[in-house]
């Protein structure tokens, strides 16, 4: 949504996806191993997959203190990064970008669901059901492309 054709045919794309456990997956979210500064996840939004571009910056220090990513609200100490995606259109030719707080490593799907562990603390107990959280983390994710594309 938010990249040139260009850099769309330059992007690499990960190399294990008959690997994923699709089903447990809102959206795939990777790095990329040649600019690990750079990174991309794709989503299904109305029946259609979309796709965006992230930028994140290298760890400061701030960032070894606990946060909490804005997509699934799971917290991390070092594990939360700011990504920054162009906008789409003219908005990101004028330089306009937008930023979310998210998972370093784009995970936020295994998170919710409990299949990776971010460590002591990083679920808050909540009374939501694993339907409801997954629901919130879809609709926050849904919410930050909307941005991106708006």
């Amino acid at each position: 949504m938010n990249c040139t054709k260009g850099e769309a045919k330059r992007l690499t794309v990960p190399r294990d996806l008959a690997e994923q456990c699709w089903d447990d997956l809102d959206f795939l979210g990777w790095r990329d191993p040649q600019a690990p500064d750079r990174a991309y996840l794709v989503t299904e939004l109305d029946g259609r997959p979309v796709g965006v571009q992230l930028r994140s910056s290298g760890v400061s220090s701030w960032q070894m203190r606990r946060s909490m990513c804005s997509v699934c609200v799971t917290t991390h100490t070092g594990g939360v990064s700011l990504m920054v995606a162009p906008r789409s259109g003219k908005a990101g030719q004028q330089g306009n970008s937008v930023g979310v707080y998210m998972c370093s490593d784009l995970a936020c799907s295994l998170y919710v669901r409990g299949k990776k562990d971010a460590g002591i603390g990083a679920r808050l107990h909540e009374s939501l059901t694993l339907e409801e959280k997954v629901q919130r983390t879809v609709a926050n994710l849904a919410a930050f492309i909307a941005k991106v594309t708006a």
